[in-house]
Parts: structure tokens; C-alpha cells; sequence
């Protein structure tokens, strides 16, 4: 058990620290604010993108045994939408909260997920997760840009098929069912890429935690965090072992259930005219506590 115990530390503390490394820098190494914004578009359209492909490309898939875990994921990210939707009925939230919070109880911050799946279990780990993001993120972008269009006049289909992750994703996959083999130079410029993604990705998250909100409208507030890092999680729990799950395909559901909320979710609500500082309070709250919850999870997987 003390072994376990120092392997899920091992894995987790470097991740939370680079996460207060980026809370650090903001606030103390007097750089401009408009450097962050500037950041998360660069590992978001070139960094992160690299290291989906670059994994992905490299992997060879096993469809027959991925299904299982991409329907549990698809089934725990329908349920936490519905779980998301019926709290309209009766917190009664304004509508620019409760469309930009609705994101809360099934987003998932992509860079502590990959973090810790590929701390656990290496090169595989990385590109299940990956496999899995691939096929969720336009999933969970629909849903909550939907969810905002009222207060929006974005072009959401372009923003969805335009998606740098999901042509990552899609090219990863492609050149690994096809076999097609990658120059050496272009693979070591994809390596120095990906090995740069997870460390300025950590960072940019510290970097965008916001206090505000922390105040306003705490039914709502509350109800997306423990969702988001306890219900989620015991239901995808449950619908593995419902489906047979077990080893890799059994822990990255469950980790990516237990994930705390996206960054990228306080960014789209403000652009589409959510209330950013509820949706901004429970990325920073799932963030800080998920400090506790993610060990607590992986300790009872056996991790």
C-alpha cells in the first residue's frame, strides 16, 4: 500500500506543482497579460496538437478492445450532460450562469489528464487517453457551445471540424492504421514538440486560474464541482466494471472522469457571453481540489 501511495505521489505532486509554477509566474514575473492568452493559443494549435499526432501516429490501435472504453466514455459524458441540465429545475440560476456553467459536470482539463496517463502508464497510457480525447472533446464542445449559442452569433460548426485536436487526433490515426512511416526528421521535430506540450500546458493552467465568482451564486458553484470530481467518476466507475473493463481500458475512463474542469471552458463562456466568473470560481475550486480527489481515485484503482 506505501508503495502505491508513492507512486500515485510521484505522479501527481510534479503536475500540481508546475500548476502553481504557472500561478507563480502570473502573478510574481511581470509579464503582460496579453502573454498568457498568447501562450494558450500556441499550445493549443501547435504544441498540444503535436503530441496527440505524434503518440496516436506511433501507437498501434487496437479498435476491438478500445470500443468498450469509448462507449463508457460516451455514456459517462451523456450522463454528467444530463446531470448538468437538470440543475436548472431547481437551482434556479441565471441563464448566462447556468449556460456557461453547464460545461462543468462533463469538461475536462486535457493536460493534467495526459499528465498523469502518461506518468502511469507511459507511451500506452498516453495514447488511449489521447484516443479517447479524440473522439470526446468535439463531443463536449458541441454540447456546451450549444448550450451558449444563445448568447452567440460564433460560427460553432467551423470552430467544431476547424478543431486543431481533432485533426491531430484523426492524422494520428490514420498514419497508424495505414503503417505510413514518418521521416526521422519530422519525427524528432514531433518529439521535441510533444515534449514541450505537457510542461508549458501545466503551467498555462496555473496561469489561468481566476478567483472570481467565488461568491456568487454557490448552489451552482458547488454542484459543478462535486459532480464533476466525485459523482462523474463513481458513474464512469461503475459503467466500466458494467462493461468488463479492466487494467489501462478501466483506469483512463475513471481518470478522465475524476479530471477537474477545463480551462477552456471559462474562455469559451466569456466569448460567447456567459457568466465568466462562476464558470472561472469552478475551474480554480475543481483545480485545487482535485489536488485531493485524483490521488484518492487512482489509490482505489490500485494505481
Amino acid at each position: 500500500m506505501l508503495i502505491k501511495q508513492m507512486t500515485v505521489a510521484q505522479t501527481i505532486i510534479p503536475i500540481f506543482l508546475q500548476i502553481l509554477l504557472g500561478v507563480s509566474m502570473r502573478r510574481w514575473f511581470g509579464l503582460r497579460e496579453d502573454f498568457w492568452p498568447q501562450l494558450d493559443r500556441l499550445i493549443y494549435f501547435v504544441f498540444f496538437p503535436a503530441l496527440l499526432f505524434n503518440t496516436l501516429a506511433h501507437f498501434e490501435i487496437d479498435f476491438g478492445a478500445a470500443t468498450p472504453m469509448l462507449m463508457v466514455a460516451t455514456l459517462f459524458m451523456c450522463t454528467g450532460m444530463v446531470i448538468g441540465y437538470v440543475a436548472k429545475y431547481f437551482l434556479h440560476a441565471p441563464s448566462r450562469v447556468y449556460s456557461a456553467t453547464f460545461q462543468t459536470s462533463f469538461r475536462f482539463n486535457s493536460y493534467v489528464g495526459l499528465a498523469i496517463a502518461g506518468g502511469l502508464h507511459g507511451h500506452e497510457g498516453l495514447a488511449a487517453i489521447g484516443l479517447l480525447m479524440g473522439f470526446m472533446v468535439p463531443f463536449a464542445n458541441v454540447a456546451a457551445v450549444l448550450m451558449l449559442a444563445r448568447h452567440s452569433e460564433s460560427h460553432w460548426l467551423r470552430e467544431i471540424l476547424l478543431n486543431p485536436l481533432i485533426i491531430a487526433t484523426a492524422g494520428g490515426i490514420i498514419f497508424s492504421l495505414a503503417s505510413i512511416p514518418l521521416p526521422k526528421m519530422f519525427n524528432t521535430t514531433l518529439g521535441l514538440l510533444s515534449q514541450a506540450s505537457l510542461p508549458l500546458g501545466l503551467v498555462a493552467v496555473g496561469a489561468g486560474l481566476r478567483i472570481q465568482g467565488l461568491h456568487s451564486h454557490p448552489g451552482t458553484l458547488w454542484y459543478g464541482v462535486a459532480v464533476k470530481l466525485l459523482v462523474l467518476p463513481a458513474i464512469a466507475w461503475g459503467l466500466a466494471s458494467a462493461f468488463g473493463l479492466s487494467g489501462l481500458y478501466f483506469h483512463i475512463p475513471v481518470l478522465m472522469a475524476a479530471l477537474p474542469v477545463s480551462t477552456v471552458s471559462y474562455v469559451l463562456a466569456k466569448r460567447m457571453g456567459g457568466d465568466g466568473n462562476t464558470i472561472a470560481a469552478q475551474v480554480m475550486l475543481s483545480t485545487l481540489l482535485s489536488a485531493v480527489t485524483l490521488p484518492l481515485w487512482l489509490l482505489l484503482m490500485g494505481l
